[in-house]
């Protein structure tokens, strides 16, 4: 090789490692921004829109953190919904959906996660598991619902909790409400970093009981592909129920029909076996 080729492929190369220099610099700040920084960003809750009362059942959970449940009994029902909630909200906004819930014949019980409502803590994806853990086990162990007449329900970040019990746990079935295959790719679609959270998109394929996926074609805050990949991951049995015209925070009445249909649906199928 010549003196001139081989000084004209050195200063390429130095050329090549200037420019590849800060690219690494700001590949290595996603990866500590994901590492601690992200829950900050994926849970967001808000001041409590409720007050302690006699009807807020009050639990432990891991790190002797209290958190906040409420539980509506149907005396008739033949499933419990187990409810975990979206983003910004909390047990006082979840009332009339869980009376609507009672209403359609189930009981229902739903939980605040670590900061959010009157629930102790700070949340982050390993504590929201964490909490829903407890507050499975109080309706199993105190109020005596077998595993087996359970419904996991889990609605946006809620479906990371909700696949995470309906995997570890012989629940009756899974519903999954305009969740996302993982957290972080809500915001970047594919995978830029080598670890993500709540990752539902691994875990819905080993749940063993039957699921149900709702989610919106015209969803403005998780994509409709989410809900399409997890349908596709998700073992048989399992349905869907695409919704049209429901945005991911606004639920118009027909939209809303088609929800308690597709739930109705679905808890009867659940309990074909046992007649």
């Amino acid at each position: 090789m010549s003196r001139h080729r081989l000084r004209q492929l050195l200063i390429e190369n130095a050329t090549f490692r200037r420019l590849l220099r800060p690219v690494a610099y700001i590949y290595l700040g996603l990866v500590i921004f994901a590492l601690v920084g992200s829950d900050r960003l994926i849970f967001q809750p808000r001041p409590s829109s409720y007050a302690d009362s006699p009807e807020i059942i009050k639990i432990k959970s891991a790190g002797g953190r209290t958190i906040s449940t409420r539980y509506l009994v149907n005396p008739e029902a033949e499933y419990t919904v187990f409810y975990s909630h979206g983003n910004a909200e909390d047990l006082g906004d979840l009332r009339p959906l869980l009376e609507e819930y009672r209403n359609e014949g189930f009981s229902v019980l739903a939980y605040d996660y670590s900061g959010y409502g009157t629930s102790e803590g700070r949340p982050t994806s390993g504590r929201v598991c964490e909490n829903a853990e407890a507050a499975l086990k109080y309706l199993v162990e105190h109020e005596k619902v077998p595993l087996g007449r359970i419904m996991v329900h889990g609605r946006s970040v809620g479906g990371g909790p909700a696949v995470y019990l309906a995997e570890k746990h012989k629940v009756a079935g899974l519903i999954v409400e305009s969740s996302f295959v993982t957290a972080f790719r809500v915001m970047t679609r594919v995978p830029l970093v080598p670890f993500d959270k709540l990752h539902n998109l691994s875990r819905i394929g080993k749940v063993k009981c039957p699921v149900l996926v709702i989610h919106s074609r015209d969803d403005d805050v998780i994509p409709f592909w989410h809900g399409q990949t997890l349908y596709r991951k998700a073992r048989q049995p399992k349905r869907c129920c695409w919704l049209e015209g429901a945005t991911h925070n606004f639920i118009p009445p027909v939209a809303q029909r088609a929800i308690w249909e597709a739930i109705g649906s679905f808890a009867a199928s659940l309990d074909a076996p046992h007649r």
